[in-house]
């Protein structure tokens, strides 16, 4: 059996994208617990996987005549890049393939927590609109012009969402201890601050960070008590890099106007996350979406055509391959 690419991604993705694979190549398509992928893996010479799922074991890589991962997307968690190095195993991701789509969900959700749009809906269906209207008029709610949005990850879907923010007249900081986009900054006046400064002035606080052992818990209860009464914050980095019992707290307590949630410690949530178990007011402040913030017809097709273009460098031209990591 011939094999050059095996792909952990469902060939009805690409189908469904339109985009498939370069001609020549034998590509065979199967999930990660199907049994005879480490066999594949001992006669293939690349390997596709999605951004999103549970990490890769090592030992699926050893003794793997496979040299080259292509992610077809930005994150790199679920590979443990010091063994891809050790083993002589290059890989891969698509940078910026999903920015413009991240930006349009930041922006969104912003707008649906900061002046309730959901959970209208729900008081609407529960034949409370007289009350609710009322008591939205009260409030005195915010819409996003003029607001501090601070954006914590400055790399380039950051950026992409300062410039969502920049264009409806927010004020634009953001935190990140190696920024590569000083022109952008400048371009968007968006002033470089430390991370419990940016906490404390943001009325939006966005998360654009990847997990690592340095942001792991970044944001847990000391920083969401010191962020501005009434602030909303948007998670749409990667799961664990928020304490979601303290922001359940945080939400409890009236402290924030709301979250979005794309991304959580555990995919799919449990039903005991401390999110899910929110009630009443404090269920109508959050807004959970199951990590689609970068997924859209445009932004998957860049991604999956991408994908392939590397493989094709790789595989048929013998060409280093674009957006190379390790």
């Amino acid at each position: 059996m011939t094999v050059d690419v095996v792909c952990l991604r469902p060939e009805a993705d690409f189908e469904r994208a339109g985009a498939l694979p370069p001609p020549g190549l034998k590509v065979v398509y199967r999930s990660l617990e199907d049994a005879d992928v480490p066999a594949l893996m001992k006669i293939a010479r690349a390997l596709i996987i999605p951004a999103v799922g549970p990490k890769l074991p090592d030992p699926l890589f050893e003794g793997a005549s496979v040299k080259f991962v292509q992610v077809t997307g930005a994150g790199l968690d679920r590979l443990d890049l010091s063994a891809m190095k050790r083993l002589g195993i290059s890989v891969a991701n698509v940078s910026g393939g999903s920015n413009g789509a991240v930006a349009e969900y930041v922006v969104t959700a912003a707008s649906v927590l900061l002046r309730r749009f959901s959970w209208a809906d729900s008081e609407i269906r529960a034949g409370n609109y007289s009350a609710f209207r009322a008591r939205t008029i009260a409030d005195n709610l915010a819409g996003l012009d003029s607001l501090v949005v601070g954006i914590v990850g400055f790399g380039v879907i950051g950026v992409a969402v300062a410039a969502a923010f920049h264009t409806r007249g927010c004020q634009v900081c953001y935190y990140d201890p190696a920024p590569g986009h000083p022109d952008a900054a400048r371009a968007l006046s968006a002033k470089s601050l430390r991370l419990a400064e940016l906490i404390r002035i943001a009325d939006v606080v966005t998360l654009h960070v990847p997990l690592l052992p340095s942001t792991e818990g970044l944001i847990g209860a000391s920083e969401l008590a010191a962020m501005k009464a009434g602030a909303v914050l948007i998670q749409a980095s990667r799961g664990g890099i928020v304490d979601e019992s303290a922001l359940a707290e945080a939400l409890e307590s009236g402290h924030l106007a709301g979250a979005a949630v794309d991304v959580y410690s555990m995919e799919p949530p449990a039903s005991s996350s401390p999110l899910l178990s929110l009630r009443g007011d404090a269920a109508r402040r959050i807004l959970f979406t199951p990590h689609i913030a970068g997924v859209t017809r445009q932004s998957t097709r860049f991604l999956l055509d991408s994908a392939w273009r590397n493989v094709e460098r790789v595989l048929i031209q013998n060409e280093s391959p674009l957006d190379l990591v390790c």
